[in-house]
């Protein structure tokens, strides 16, 4: 197809795949990010010559929030968990004021920080009582493959394959750093975990049945997931999902954590939907 068309761009080619495989999301988009990832991986173990990256006409990433906003002021806040509810979480709209003061509150307090999220994600916004903001959370796309969680589900390449779009991975979770409140970590999570279920169904029209997080060993003990009934099913191996061929990118390693949301989770992870 690359050979037949040498005028097309690596988006065009993208489309063109996703089109021919009826490659689509649960919501009828197109899976162009998976297709042009699985045609960049390709190129870099010499199996496609792609066409040059047009540079010209690459749109510049979005930042995490505009330029020239303005945060809200923050007091701090040192008291109890009751005193601070009822707690309001809430998904702020695209675009709106909210959805910026999370890229904002991710980028400058979390120490991973922030870009602009593809795929399927779900960003939350929690406040207490008053209105003040005092965290934020973010969900997205399920790591392609983890050996600890994958033998904790039972899945075979095919059925991880076929089913992983059905769990989501907390990838950003931050208590604002002038909230200093005992156990709210905790309450924030046993929360999300009540609703996301249905969250995830109104936006995407398909459930998710698990959720994963990945904590880092040498800074964080994961105390609030576990009294959060999350379980620790094992640790990653130190390598990134970069690694090529020949060379292993290290990284630090992290323990795996694991909330079923579906009480016979396993058996719907493993059906074939052949």
């Amino acid at each position: 197809m690359i050979q037949g068309h040498p005028d097309w761009s690596r988006h065009k080619i993208t489309k063109h795949i996703c089109d021919h495989w009826e490659w689509h999301t649960h919501s009828g988009q197109l899976k162009t990010f998976a297709a042009r990832s699985m045609i960049d991986k390709l190129e870099q173990q010499g199996l496609l010559d792609l066409p040059p990256i047009r540079t010209a006409f690459r749109r510049k990433p979005r930042p995490p929030f505009p330029k020239g906003f303005i945060a809200p002021s923050l007091k701090p806040i040192k008291q109890s968990l009751g005193s601070l509810a009822p707690l309001s979480i809430q998904i702020p709209a695209p675009n709106s004021y909210e959805e910026n003061c999370v890229g904002y509150y991710l980028n400058c307090h979390h120490y991973l920080g922030f870009n602009r999220t593809v795929g399927e994600n779900i960003k939350y916004l929690v406040q207490d009582q008053s209105g003040q903001d005092i965290a934020c959370l973010l969900f997205g796309s399920a790591a392609w493959k983890t050996a600890p969680r994958d033998v904790f589900i039972g899945w075979g390449r095919e059925t991880r394959k076929a089913n992983v779009n059905l769990i989501t991975n907390n990838t950003r979770f931050l208590i604002l750093p002038q909230v200093h409140v005992p156990h709210l970590a905790s309450h924030i999570l046993g929360t999300i975990m009540r609703r996301i279920k249905q969250d995830w169904i109104t936006k995407y029209a398909h459930p998710i049945h698990l959720v994963e997080t990945f904590v880092e060993r040498n800074l964080f003990k994961g105390t609030c997931y576990r009294a959060a009934n999350w379980h620790c099913v094992g640790q990653t191996k130190g390598r990134s999902r970069q690694d090529g061929r020949n060379t292993q990118l290290s990284v630090p390693i992290k323990d795996i954590l694991l909330y079923p949301l579906t009480k016979n989770f396993q058996q719907v992870l493993c059906r074939s939907k052949a």
